[in-house]
């Protein structure tokens, strides 16, 4: 017996020394199963049962093939790594638990916590860490050179990258969002696995496919699947498209805008096709007389650009398409029309009219759709009538001048032409009025104009010498410009316009008259004096401005003979000083500017006349009212000379 329970006792202690020096037991328990991603802090429990006090010894191993590999032991409650790979990176926490920082790939592995008590047998807990990384986001490159549907064998498509996950990501390809999957005789799928110093992978997968011409707006992409703790994810890359070659099988023949054409629009023929790449193109047109097939040349990429179409450009246009590599050929054809308004016709083309006579104007147009007609008048653009004859009776002179036909097509928006005419009326020289009168300063330099019509064109002459300027008006009417300096005999005796014609004469005389300032109010503004402007002395002026100015005159004729009353009182008190400054034009004048002249009643029937002077008139003071006060000064500029008739 004595002999039987020693040998027990040297087995026990046997089997106790080699738990102790890190043998394992012949049955290993189930591990825990713990998940992190690179770069968190694993806590690594022992959870043992036996109480863990100062007495216990616990000692930590990491499982490699069939070995333990000791790497931290605790002793009197102390910790103490072992060198190597994890004694930098492993902290005792909690009595035996310890906190590995910062784990890697390389630490998933089993970690073994074992527990002997003084008094107890040896306890053990196995750990499983399973650490996961994220890949990066996927990238994608199509391939460049093309994929043409003639090659009956897989061709490369695309390849995708998926860098730095853990443990390899899963590959999935889709096209238009379905996925992919291999067939040897049309879709193949190559997968390069590369592990890095990191403990990550890179993996790198090619699709090569047979294509159709369906798949010509076909995308593709890829997806990333792998796993982090909690559960599963996935990645996509973007769409690409990759180029698909076809053979052509029809062409046709765009015109562009697609609408109805007019003379002077630009205007696109296309030439497109259903192959890639497009076919040779070749536009042709066809001749209207001979039906033969004219080649068009100045085309480019089978386009041809009409800058400014016009009707010679309507017809029947060809595009021809050519696919040098299978040798198939096809045409479309398209008819061409450019809608046009031409050759419009005036009849008679010059008209020379008596006054009291008729006309009658007849307009014609060519055009490719039914046109319309109306009649406006140059000058004002007012319309006359519409209808392609317009009739003028009893004409005057004021009918003289130009008429437009306008030729319209309403079914083509923006198409219409015109055609003017000029109607002459004969009639000896016309002026407005038989005379004119101005108010001037002595010495200036003044402009006289005259305004004349009549046909045939008349000569217009000056009774006085200047500087003589004529240009038309219109199409009947001259203006001759006299520049003359105001004199005593200009003063005297006026100027006088002479026209004359084959059909007789006309005349107009223009009577000067020095500027009384006694009776003239100025407005002024400013300090800096300002030479009147330009008074034209025409007919038709003076008539206007003597109708549009006849109200006014009757208002201020009370305020003349106010302005009379205090003229004679200022005359009786100096005189012959007054009178003899009157005489000579040497009253000095205020500040220029704007100044209207308000005259006697008695000029009520004379004519408005404008005087244009070169010369700045002299500096003149402050014009004084009745009761002495220094009037404020106006607006300065030019001076305007309104005569009141």
């Amino acid at each position: 017996m004595d002999l039987t329970r020693l040998l027990c006792t040297l087995l026990l202690t046997a089997c106790c020394c080699r738990r102790s020096a890190g043998v394992p037991s012949e049955v290993e328990p189930k591990p825990e199963i713990l998940e992190f991603e690179v770069g968190d802090n694993a806590h690594l429990n022992c959870d043992s049962s036996l109480p863990i006090d100062n007495l216990s010894h616990v000692d930590w191993f990491f499982k490699h093939k069939d070995q333990r590999i000791h790497i931290f032991q605790v002793r009197r409650g102390q910790g103490q790594p072992d060198p190597g790979e994890y004694q930098h990176r492993l902290t005792l926490v909690d009595g035996a638990n310890l906190s590995l920082a910062h784990v890697t790939p390389k630490d998933e592995r089993i970690f073994i916590c074992q527990v002997k008590g003084l008094t107890s047998n040896t306890q053990e807990k196995y750990i499983q860490l399973q650490i996961y990384k994220a890949p990066k986001e996927p990238t994608i490159q199509a391939s460049t050179s093309g994929i043409s549907v003639m090659n009956k064998v897989p061709q490369e498509v695309a390849t995708c990258n998926g860098e730095d996950g853990y443990p390899i990501p899963h590959v999935t390809w889709y096209k238009n969002r379905r996925p992919l999957k291999e067939d040897k005789n049309r879709i193949r799928i190559m997968e390069v696995r590369t592990k890095e110093s990191s403990g990550l992978y890179t993996v790198r997968s090619t699709l090569w496919a047979q294509l159709d011409k369906e798949d010509k707006e076909a995308l593709f992409y890829c997806e990333l699947s792998y796993r982090l703790p909690g559960g599963d994810h996935m990645k996509e890359s973007k769409e690409v498209n990759v180029t698909v070659y076809y053979p052509m099988e029809k062409v046709w023949l765009e015109v562009m805008p697609n609408r109805l054409l007019k003379e002077g629009d630009k205007v696109e023929l296309k030439c497109l096709s259903d192959g890639n790449p497009p076919p040779h193109f070749t536009i042709r047109k066809q001749d209207p007389t001979s039906l033969s097939w004219l080649e068009v040349e100045n085309i480019s990429d089978g386009v041809l650009i009409l800058e400014q179409a016009q009707k010679h450009h309507s017809g029947l246009y060809e595009c021809l398409g050519l696919d040098f590599d299978t040798g198939v050929e096809a045409t479309d054809q398209q008819q061409l029309l450019v809608n046009y308004v031409s050759n419009i016709r005036v009849q008679p083309k010059a008209p020379v009219m008596s006054e009291g006579s008729s006309l009658k104007l007849n307009c014609s147009a060519e055009s490719s759709q039914p046109v319309v007609f109306h009649w406006k008048r140059e000058k004002t653009k007012e319309i006359l009538k519409n209808g392609s004859v317009l009739h003028l009776t009893n004409l005057t002179r004021e009918a003289g001048g130009g008429y437009l036909c306008v030729a319209s097509v309403p079914g083509v928006p923006g198409l219409k032409r015109t055609q003017l005419v000029n109607v002459t009326i004969n009639g000896s020289p016309w002026v407005m009025a038989k005379e004119a009168h101005m108010w001037v300063r002595e010495n200036e330099m003044v402009n006289l104009t005259c305004e004349v019509s009549g046909q045939p064109r008349p000569t217009i002459s000056w009774s006085v010498n200047g500087t003589i300027h004529e240009h038309k008006k219109d199409f009947q009417t001259i203006l001759s410009t006299l520049k003359v300096q105001v004199t005593p005999e200009l003063l005297e005796k006026g100027a006088v316009c002479q026209a004359s014609n084959s059909l007789g004469s006309n005349k107009t005389t223009i009577f000067l008259e020095l500027v009384n300032l006694t009776t003239l109010p100025v407005t002024t503004t400013g300090n800096t004096t300002s030479s009147p402007s330009t008074t034209t002395s025409s007919p038709s002026s003076a008539k206007a401005n003597s109708t549009s100015t006849a109200g006014t005159k009757q208002e201020s004729k009370g305020v003349v003979i106010v302005v009379v009353i205090v003229c004679i009182l200022l005359l009786a008190v100096l005189g012959a000083v007054l009178y003899f400054l009157y005489k000579k034009g040497k009253m000095p004048c205020g500040r220029s500017g704007k100044q209207e002249i308000t005259l006697p009643l008695a000029r009520k029937n004379e004519i408005v006349v404008e005087v244009k002077s070169d010369k700045l008139p002299e500096e003149m003071g402050l014009l004084q009212g009745s009761n002495g006060d220094k009037r404020a000064p106006r607006d300065q500029g030019e001076k305007y000379i309104d005569l009141r008739h």
